[in-house]
């Protein structure tokens, strides 16, 4: 019995740090993964430095052809910001 009373708080400390530490993590990898897979050809994106674009192409090697204001850009897809393009396509809320 004093075994497992000793080793109690190593046990607390592993579950709390799962679930306020690894399952969200978890949980927003995989958000992040659905995002990706449902990317298509026009959608209009952010990447993670700001700049906004639609997207032309997506390659199978991971890449993305973003067309922008400066032209043509590639990009690997971990580079959308999920966050922000959410925001951006986002239907806008009339103020009255």
């Amino acid at each position: 019995m004093q075994n497992i009373t000793d080793f109690l708080p190593i046990i607390l400390l592993f579950l709390v740090m799962y679930l306020f530490l690894i399952r969200p993590q978890m949980k927003k990898a995989k958000q992040e993964k659905q995002f990706a897979s449902q990317l298509k050809k026009g959608d209009k994106v952010i990447t993670m430095g700001g700049i906004h674009g639609r997207l032309l192409e997506l390659n199978d090697d991971g890449t993305c052809i973003i067309e922008c204001g400066a032209g043509k850009i590639k990009f690997e897809r971990s580079a959308i910001s999920m966050e922000k393009t959410a925001k951006l396509n986002a239907p806008l809320i009339e103020k009255k």
